[in-house]
């Protein structure tokens, strides 16, 4: 673990909320120098504490107007069935997230699809024939609101 001090913490909390911030520009607003916050940002990078920075593509803009999560149970588990699984969901470009999870299922899907008949599509002809599924449940994203977690 790392020791960080306030300014540390300042940074994180501007780019958690825009990962596309200069370190020239978060000089200006923590009264660094351009290489002062460069080498803070690269501490923290090379700390592992900034695992990457990510592009947050606006899915409705490309067409993509429904989110769904399901919860997948497997019908037999074992080694063998979840590496199946897991292979298989993978690639599948409508999932954009496979978790997998302790509780009443097995793995969480974070799914994307043009409308609710080409979710359905994706369901029915790639997901339900999946290796090992058994029970599925369905929840769509109606609205999301990202939080920057207790950074910010």
């Amino acid at each position: 673990m790392i020791d960080l001090d306030d300014v540390d913490r300042g940074l994180l909390r501007a780019l958690v909320l825009d990962a596309g911030l200069s370190a020239g520009e978060l000089g200006r607003r923590f009264g660094l120098s351009q290489p002062a916050a460069w080498r803070r940002i690269k501490r923290l990078e090379d700390a592992g504490v900034i695992a990457g920075r990510r592009l947050d593509v606006d899915r409705s803009a490309l067409g993509f107007g429904v989110t769904v999560f399901l919860g997948v149970k497997l019908a037999t588990k074992g080694r063998v069935s979840l590496e199946d699984f897991e292979r298989a969901v993978k690639a599948i470009p409508e999932v954009q997230v496979v978790q997998h999870v302790l509780g009443l299922f097995d793995y969480r899907l974070r799914v994307v699809a043009r409308d609710i008949a080409d979710f359905e599509r994706v369901l029915r002809r790639r997901i339900m024939t999946l290796p090992g599924v058994g029970q599925v449940e369905a929840n769509v994203l109606l609205t999301e609101e990202r939080r920057p977690g207790p950074l910010g």
